[in-house]
């Protein structure tokens, strides 16, 4: 850990693009903190694939991260969060959290007549987790899982715009749409991405959390709790850039350049440069 424990940049993962949703919420609300964002690109979508990957994967990036000085972690990816944070939690000797629990309390306090929907990847919904979580948080409520697998390559290939998003959100949440629910998790890190369109074809009857604004605020929190803050200026990064005040790093397991152009589109500050690394080695 450097010097500073303040100045030390918070450390952000995600499978791919879905977590600058995340990012940009960060940037936003934390103008100071220094940032190093990790996109495991080469192994999108996580989604799909088994728990024992999700946490090989965290572990290979927390790894990574850990090599930034990094003096907390924010999984910013719904899948990790549900399959791997009390896993690496345990492992890890900083503090570490995920986007789940900010955005089930979110929805826990803006539900009124506690049905609760949640859209996620397959892994996600079959975990379980949100149910968990927001039972805990309000006994009685009654949770609707939905998987909508088709939404992140639609946001990673560029296509939240296109008719083709249009179709398969009528696809997936026709069934949503029916249902009494009155509030409706994004629970994918892409899904914010999609969010106008969501919320046009649902309409104004349901209520759209995003967790990406809540996770910001509880870092926020964690942060202070554990004397973490940065109230000073952001440090120039050997290779990050200081915008707003934080520096931020962006680095990728694979096609660099493509995530550098869907970043620029969604960030409120232009990177430079984004790293290809090697996850595998970590």
């Amino acid at each position: 850990m450097n010097s500073n424990k303040k100045t030390a940049p918070v450390g952000v993962f995600d499978s791919g693009v879905g977590g600058l949703t995340v990012t940009r919420e960060i940037m936003r609300q934390l103008p100071n903190e220094n940032m190093v964002y990790f996109g495991d690109t080469a192994r999108v979508p996580y989604g799909s694939k088994s728990k024992d990957n999700i946490i090989r994967y965290s572990r290979q990036i927390i790894r990574f991260l850990r090599t930034k000085d990094v003096k907390a972690i924010v999984i910013a990816c719904n899948t990790a969060s549900a399959l791997a944070l009390d896993v690496v939690k345990e492992e890890t000797d900083i503090p570490i959290m995920g986007v789940i629990v900010p955005g089930a309390a979110a929805a826990v306090r803006v539900t009124k007549n506690k049905k609760i929907g949640v859209i996620g990847t397959e892994a996600t919904i079959r975990s379980h987790m949100y149910s968990k979580v927001m039972k805990e948080m309000l006994p009685g409520v009654e949770v609707i899982g939905k998987p909508c697998p088709l939404f992140v390559p639609i946001v990673e290939e560029g296509f939240a715009k296109h008719k083709i998003a249009e179709e398969v959100i009528d696809y997936y949440l026709a069934s949503m749409k029916e249902s009494d629910i009155d509030t409706m998790i994004l629970g994918c890190t892409h899904y914010p991405l999609l969010r106008s369109r969501i919320m046009k074809y649902l309409g104004d009857g349901i209520q759209l959390v995003n967790p990406a604004y809540e996770t910001a605020m509880e870092l926020k929190k964690l942060l202070q709790e554990k004397d973490l803050l940065n109230e000073g200026g952001g440090q120039e990064g050997e290779d990050g850039q200081a915008c707003a005040n934080g520096s931020y790093e962006f680095y990728v397991s694979d096609t660099a350049d493509k995530f550098k152009q869907f970043a620029n589109s969604i960030l409120p500050y232009d990177i430079r440069t984004t790293q290809r690394i090697n996850i595998e080695e970590y």
